[in-house]
């Protein structure tokens, strides 16, 4: 590739990221309808038509974004259990609440925004918002298999529950979450404390 091609391609990789950018804070404030492509145009300072340059649509520029939310909490929690790889379960439990959350809050457009849209409105979501959710939430299954096998967690509960109500209250902390009012470690500890007893 020529050095006109790699800069050329690195300009269009940084406009792209740019319109999501801009899209995942409009979407996490207005939600899936209230979002236009006029609006995004408008927040980056360029012609609505210019957009169609980086993306067929609105709904790819959304599924981009939720599915970008979701990676960058999935990658964190990855990295996570990789280094407590051998823990006691209980730490590794926790270690994976405070990565999701550190992601959650860290990247807090796009994060939010993958919750807010999730359902495309009346639409059902696109296979591959499916699919890089489904492969987040099997990090999850194995981790609550893991710690149910362990004695971490009680055995007798239902990992599919179990594995939706955590999530639940971890991605529910977008509405009350606020640095400064709550620090995330703690966070961790508490949430690590109501599902695992303190010996595990």
């Amino acid at each position: 590739m020529s050095e006109a091609s790699v800069v050329r391609a690195a300009a269009e990789t940084g406009s792209r990221r740019l319109i999501l950018d801009h899209a995942a804070r409009l979407l996490r404030n207005g939600g899936y309808h209230q979002t236009t492509l006029r609006e995004i145009a408008e927040a980056v300072g360029i012609r609505k038509a210019s957009l169609y340059y980086h993306f067929a649509s609105k709904e790819e520029i959304v599924e981009e974004v939720v599915n970008d939310g979701v990676r960058f909490v999935h990658q964190a929690v990855v990295v996570a259990l990789t280094e407590t790889q051998g823990a006691a379960p209980r730490e590794r439990l926790e270690a994976a609440i405070r990565a999701h959350l550190a992601a959650l809050h860290g990247h807090g457009d796009y994060t939010s925004a993958s919750i807010k849209v999730f359902t495309f409105g009346a639409v059902t979501p696109p296979e591959s918002v499916r699919a890089v959710r489904r492969a987040y939430e099997d990090v999850w299954r194995a981790l609550i298999a893991e710690l149910q096998q362990a004695g971490a967690l009680p055995a007798e509960r239902a990992p599919d529950a179990l594995r939706l109500f955590l999530l639940g209250a971890l991605n529910g902390s977008t509405d009350w979450y606020r640095p400064g009012r709550f620090e995330i470690d703690a966070l961790a500890r508490e949430f690590a404390a109501l599902l695992s007893p303190a010996h595990a």
